[in-house]
């Protein structure tokens, strides 16, 4: 990379090279992206607007809302308009500030959904002790961590990803993500990254494992319970949520390991997509599809009240 490039901008992986498609992509990215907004600020509204909706496990969705809106605003747009005005182009300042709120939007997300197991674990396993133990202040100290956590997250990732120049400034993907980045180093990845690299991958393995743990306990006391329409209560309230967590996870490793083992760039660029955009679209739908109190609250909000009482 020539000296005015390593300070000025970096070249991003575009969809296609014919116009057609390049324009075809911003139509699809604009609906996907019109989707994610219109269904997750109608989560935020429902559990703001409807006093109804003041639970942990509501306070936590309105929450995962913000993050998943957060993150796909981050790279979506950005990745339209270069596609329609066909360029590839980024500031390296730009690129800066889309790594470090993607990260910090991205392990937030991650994080909350950790907690948000720990909510269902306690709601279901101990139900006598839920709500002292699932209080407001201790609610709102979580979301904070979660949000404080994210961001030490994105500012560790960001400073050690643009310690070293850069001796390209092709980066073989849509948006500005690490391990891309990283290839193009002039120099061996440094100390500080790889550190932060060990530390996410030991509190992700953390929180996985909580995660699993919590939701074998989970069904173990599902199983357990007499009542057949307390089993289904039960697992619809669960399943939606490792749902999510699976379907970012496994797309976000597969993304990775993709970057990792140099395969195609397609196939990198697909399990991107899906990590990306997948679990903030699914979100509104899947945690409100079988909610009566959530579907009660958006046809009020909808101003729909009779559709609620039938």
């Amino acid at each position: 990379m020539s000296n005015n490039l390593s300070s000025s901008e970096f070249l991003l992986l575009e969809f296609s090279e014919v116009r057609e498609l390049q324009i075809l992509h911003s139509v699809v990215f604009l609906v996907l992206y019109l989707s994610v907004v219109s269904g997750n600020l109608l989560i935020i509204s429902a559990v703001a607007l409807d006093h109804r909706l003041n639970s942990p496990m509501y306070f936590f969705l309105f929450n995962l809302a913000m993050q998943d809106l957060g993150q796909v605003t981050v790279i979506i747009p950005k990745s339209m308009a270069n596609s329609l005005m066909n360029t590839r182009h980024i500031s390296y300042s730009g690129c800066i500030v889309q790594l470090l709120l993607f990260i910090f939007f991205l392990s937030s997300d991650f994080f909350l959904l950790t907690v948000m197991a720990y909510d269902r674990y306690v709601a279901i396993c101990n139900p006598l002790h839920y709500e002292m133990v699932m209080n407001r202040q201790a609610c709102i100290e979580m979301v904070a961590s979660v949000w404080i956590s994210g961001l030490v997250f994105g500012m560790l990732h960001t400073s050690g990803t643009f310690a070293t120049p850069f001796c390209s400034n092709a980066v073989n993907q849509f948006f500005c993500a690490i391990p891309q980045l990283l290839k193009l180093a002039c120099w061996e990845v440094n100390a500080i990254e790889i550190g932060v690299v060990l530390l996410s991958v030991v509190i992700a393995l953390g929180c996985f494992i909580f995660i699993i743990v919590s939701y074998v306990q989970i069904f173990t006391t599902v199983l357990r319970m007499p009542s057949v329409q307390g089993r289904q209560k039960a697992f619809l309230t669960c399943l939606p949520h490792l749902i999510v967590f699976s379907i970012l996870v496994l797309s976000g490793w597969l993304s990775y390991l993709c970057t990792i083992s140099d395969t195609t760039s397609h196939l990198d660029l697909a399990f991107a997509v899906i990590y990306t955009i997948v679990p903030p679209l699914l979100n509104p739908v899947i945690y409100s599809m079988r909610n009566k109190e959530f579907k009660a609250a958006l046809s009020k909000l909808l101003h729909l009240g009779n559709s609620s009482n039938s």
